[in-house]
């Protein structure tokens, strides 16, 4: 019974063609996004407004656009994708891409305290370094990848990264009548690197 559609989230016309194909709604999960590596310095405007556009205004319009057909129908649970890189911890060379995330938890409350009486949950999951091919993609470009992936194992207090299944059974709870009663909230899934 899965149906995939392709779109790009950025793309305000798309979503809402989108919408127009889809009579009802119960979970939305925003989870497209960028990491871009380097510091203020090395941030140059196109990678800001690329990065802030992907990652912030893409859920934006995503959630403008599906968040009346839940307030219609008195129900909706929306999910966004956020990092610990974030309001939550400062990570070096992470500049955009945590001014980004930190975006993404204040869009999720205010969501969540501005449609709570109309059924409307929204949740965000702030993953640690997750084990994924952009990833492995963003280890190789360094020049010494050896060291980069020793870097990156080396922040990690349980000697590992997390892999996505870890991260999607998150989803999957939040996504479910077992997180009923959870809105708002930030949920940190990082093995422990924030603290």
């Amino acid at each position: 019974g899965i149906q995939i559609r392709v779109l790009d989230v950025t793309k305000k016309e798309q979503i809402e063609n989108l919408a127009k194909e889809i009579e009802k709604i119960d979970v939305l999960c925003n989870v497209a996004g960028f990491v871009h590596h380097g510091t203020i310095l090395e941030c140059e405007e196109q990678d800001w407004n690329f990065t802030m556009n992907l990652n912030v205004h893409s859920m934006y319009l995503m959630i403008r656009t599906f968040l009346p057909k839940m307030l219609k129908q008195k129900s909706g649970n929306i999910i966004n994708m956020s990092s610990v890189a974030s309001s939550i911890k400062g990570v070096v060379n992470r500049c955009v891409y945590s001014t980004s995330k930190a975006a993404v938890i204040g869009l999720t409350k205010s969501v969540a305290a501005d449609f709570i009486e109309e059924g409307i949950r929204c949740n965000c999951i702030c993953p640690g370094t997750v084990d994924t091919p952009s990833l492995r993609e963003r280890i190789q470009a360094r020049p010494n990848p050896e060291q980069a992936l020793k870097d990156f194992l080396d922040r990690q207090k349980t000697g590992r990264m997390a892999n996505a299944e870890e991260v999607a059974h998150l989803f999957v709870y939040l996504a479910s009548d077992e997180s009923a009663y959870m809105t708002g909230n930030e949920l940190i899934i990082d093995g422990g690197w924030s603290l």
